[in-house]
């Protein structure tokens, strides 16, 4: 018999399988009606998928927030609809010239902040219905370019058109997009053919599990090795320690003062907890009144 479970579990969601597909089958396994991801991952990408179940879907908006890191591989000298291998061939360019240091002179140009066109066939939702679902149908759809910042891009391997690239990015950012823009920077084109998210936030490819791996545990009863607890989403705020009357007052969902140094103006959130160290609540800097208020009260 399974409990209530509360946590994150670090899914390593395999090949052509949707997000809501790991979410589905987590459900299942676990018998737990609140579970939710914090970002889709393309279905023909595999890799880290944070999970989150009972109370960890109480911080699932901040995870989202997090910054990612991919492996990507990129096949220069063609052009897809989908940016993809799954998309129809556009057009093709001759990559016999193409050079790694012509690459690598290319890529500060994708460093930074900067506005990225999102692919066509993308699951962002124009008057309620995904872009892919538009565009498959054939219809004309115009997408919005979006501010992502783009922190590095390293070049792990390139043999000729096939280019392997680590990229550390913020959330939103489309490595298709990515993929199809260096190309067209390139002048020969290019897609992507694999991709791989190797960080997800704090959530690593090296400590993530199969949803098989998942199953076992359960199986065994030894489920909580692989489930980290709420807080851990958030270990980048500031912590606040409350003693037993802050603890009652946070309970009630009453501001509270928190003397101790921390730059409260530039941290802005924070994780609360209780007297006993129990990850009580997340709260926010209320500047005007010098106070932190609850925002989420877990407990």
């Amino acid at each position: 018999m399974i409990g209530v479970v509360d946590g994150i579990l670090n899914i390593h969601k395999a090949l052509h399988m949707t997000s809501h597909d790991v979410v589905a089958k987590v459900r299942r396994l676990l018998k737990q009606k609140r579970v939710g991801h914090t970002g889709t991952l393309d279905p023909e990408a595999s890799g880290v998928l944070p999970i989150c179940v009972g109370q960890g879907t109480r911080v699932a908006e901040y995870l989202s927030e997090s910054g990612k890191a991919y492996q990507a591989i990129i096949t220069f000298g063609t052009v897809t609809d989908t940016y993809d291998a799954e998309g129809v061939v556009l057009r093709t360019g001759d990559t016999s010239q193409l050079t790694r240091e012509q690459i690598e002179a290319a890529l500060p140009h994708f460093l930074g902040v900067q506005q990225q066109l999102p692919p066509r066939y993308s699951a962002i939702k124009i008057q309620g219905q995904p872009a892919y679902k538009l565009a498959r149908a054939g219809e004309e759809i115009t997408l919005e370019p979006r501010t992502v910042e783009i922190q590095s891009l390293t070049i792990l391997s390139w043999d000729n058109p096939h280019l392997t690239l680590a990229v550390e990015c913020s959330k939103g950012t489309y490595i298709r997009s990515l993929a199809y823009d260096l190309g067209e920077y390139l002048g020969c084109g290019a897609y992507l053919t694999g991709l791989v998210r190797t960080r997800s936030g704090p959530f690593v490819l090296a400590d993530s599990i199969t949803l098989e791996q998942l199953a076992e545990a359960q199986e065994r009863g030894n489920l909580q090795q692989y489930l980290f607890p709420a807080d851990f989403a958030l270990q980048n705020y500031p912590a606040l320690h409350l003693d037993e009357a802050q603890t009652q007052r946070v309970t009630h969902g009453n501001a509270f003062s928190y003397p101790n140094a921390i730059d409260a103006e530039q941290a802005s959130l924070a994780r609360v907890y209780t007297h006993t160290n129990q990850f009580l609540a997340i709260a926010t800097w209320d500047p005007t009144t010098h106070q932190w208020k609850p925002k989420k009260v877990l407990l």
